[in-house]
């Protein structure tokens, strides 16, 4: 796989997931963008990914900023080859416990979010194009207290199957690719104080016996988003661990 000469915006990109993912298309030659809410965490991430990494301060969910990241790109490069929508957002919440501001930040940033960074996202590309969008096994098999955040991920499974149908024809593929549990910061804030028991349970369900490292996820989405993939479109494919199938 190659992305050499290639234009890739990657959003969510300043830690985790997403930062792995610049850094693996970097490492395959891409021009990458990334946007993040802080901007001193976006300057850092910038900074680790070197000169062929670009920032834009963006919340995905605020439609100005995201004509603002794609009147970026189309100054600065003229178009857009990949487009990787991994900015995302959860807590655990029980059923009792779920509140309107709970459910509405979920949704503004997993599925308004990402519809319309990939609505936007569109019209910088042309056929050979590619557009990855990052789900979780939570979609269909949700821990306690994570059947928003789950909601929120099967939501865009059904999203990207319409979506190719929506756009046949133009040569762009979408793909979803969605991982199991994946040692990042984001993921031991996210159980907070119970991280480690909740990381030694997730090791268990694995069928390899850990959860996965950023990179790995990463090394998928580039194969998605790469012309090794040209046949591959409407698909979602599951980086777990094989923890799906127990």
């Amino acid at each position: 796989m190659s992305f050499a000469g290639k234009i890739a915006v990657v959003t969510g990109g300043t830690s985790g997931i997403g930062l792995a993912i610049a850094q693996e298309l970097i490492s395959q030659g891409a021009k990458v963008v990334i946007t993040g809410r802080n901007q001193q965490k976006l300057d850092a991430a910038v900074a680790t990914l070197g000169e062929a990494a670009e920032g834009v301060r963006a919340e995905t969910e605020r439609l100005a900023d995201l004509d603002r990241l794609y009147e970026h790109v189309k100054t600065a490069h003229g178009r857009l080859d990949l487009l990787v929508a991994n900015a995302g957002a959860g807590e655990i919440v029980p059923l009792a416990d779920i509140t309107e501001g709970h459910f509405g930040r979920a949704f503004d940033v997993n599925v308004k979010g990402v519809t319309f960074t990939v609505q936007k996202g569109l019209k910088l590309m042309g056929e050979g194009g590619a557009v990855v969008v990052i789900g979780s096994t939570a979609s269909f098999r949700p821990e306690p207290g994570m059947s928003v955040y789950g909601g929120t991920k099967a939501a865009l499974r059904a999203m990207v199957r319409g979506w190719v149908l929506d756009i046949k024809g133009s040569g762009v593929r979408i793909n979803l690719v969605s991982p199991g549990p994946t040692d990042t910061e984001s993921l031991r804030s996210f159980f907070g104080e119970q991280a480690e028991q909740a990381l030694a349970y997730l090791n268990g369900r694995s069928t390899i016996g850990r959860i996965g490292q950023p990179k790995e996820i990463a090394r998928a989405v580039a194969f998605l988003g790469s012309d090794a993939a040209s046949y591959v479109n409407g698909t979602e494919l599951f980086v777990d661990g094989g923890a799906s199938q127990v």
